[in-house]
């Protein structure tokens, strides 16, 4: 089924003279990679865009070690209207690539997300949902000053109001043990084997996100041969997990040492290997059988 989809896409782009790099990282500027690509040639967008952290001073631990904050250069803006200015012009670029029935998530912290909030509504997305990711293992306040920031926030926003877009609802009530999945989801932080390590064995990404979470967004909004588009590739967590379910994925990624990390992980995993996941048949699909036939035929 995968090859089977996989050759379709490929035909289909061929036929509009255009071929799609799918399955690959495109390295460079996302705006300008996004604004190369076909207008509506996208199924669905995943984006964790810098947070704009603005930190003015580093964070310690009561015993004074330093905590491996975000303090990198791409996370910083000089002000909100900078961010603001990017945020709008990345949107814009990724709402014209998506198909007339796409969707596209956007994860945040309470630094960014009603920024970003405003600027899809203001751009012409359709919200659907937002979901709280709660984190089973947060990192505590160490100074005392404030609550635990135990969460994160996606939104989920449809392309336009007109959109239908694509929600495997029955696969994640099966998921749920045949329970209507909530817009509370825990998991835990990326850590262990998962966590990808620099040479010195620290963090390579500050903000790498746990497949678990991906694994429930595209199981949930993309069917098998779709093709996801990330912006914001990172060390590749989105392209893991699209390749694993099956989807195709395109990344889009400046910084080397991330873009190296993410082509080495995405190489170790077997496509489709859990594609069969998917197969879930919404009731409304279903054959309908009158009562009386199957009274008739002993059943």
């Amino acid at each position: 089924m995968l090859r089977t989809a996989r050759t379709a896409r490929l035909a289909d782009a061929e036929m509009e003279g255009t071929r799609l790099p799918i399955d690959t990282i495109l390295v460079g500027d996302c705006i300008e990679h996004m604004n190369s690509l076909p207008a509506g040639s996208v199924d669905l967008i995943f984006a964790d865009p810098p947070y704009n952290l603005q930190l003015e001073q580093a964070l310690t631990r009561p015993d004074q070690s330093k905590v491996d904050a975000v303090d990198d250069e791409w996370d910083k803006f000089d002000s909100f209207a900078h961010y603001d200015a990017f945020t709008k012009a990345w949107m814009t670029a990724a709402r014209r690539v998506l198909k007339p029935d796409g969707a596209m998530w956007v994860i945040g912290s309470y630094h960014n997300i009603f920024r970003v909030g405003t600027a899809l509504q203001d751009l012409g997305f359709w919200m659907l949902n937002d979901v709280v990711w709660r984190k089973a293992n947060p990192m505590p306040n160490f100074r005392g000053t404030r609550f635990t920031n135990a969460h994160e926030t996606l939104i989920w926003a449809a392309k336009s109001q007109k959109s239908r877009v694509t929600f495997n609802y029955e696969a994640m009530k099966l998921a749920n043990d045949d329970t209507q999945m909530r817009s509370d989801w825990l998991f835990p932080l990326c850590t262990g084997a998962e966590r990808l390590k620099n040479e010195d064995d620290d963090k390579l990404h500050p903000t790498q996100k746990p497949e678990a979470l991906l694994f429930r967004i595209l199981n949930a909004t993309t069917k098998p041969g779709d093709i996801v588009l990330d912006p914001f590739f990172g060390t590749g967590t989105t392209g893991a997990v699209a390749r694993k379910l099956g989807r195709h994925f395109i990344g889009i990624e400046r910084e080397q040492a991330y873009i190296d990390g993410a082509r080495t992980r995405i190489a170790t995993i077997r496509p489709g290997v859990f594609e069969a996941l998917q197969s879930v048949t919404p009731k409304r699909k279903e054959a309908r059988i009158p009562f009386g036939s199957l009274v008739e035929q002993g059943v």
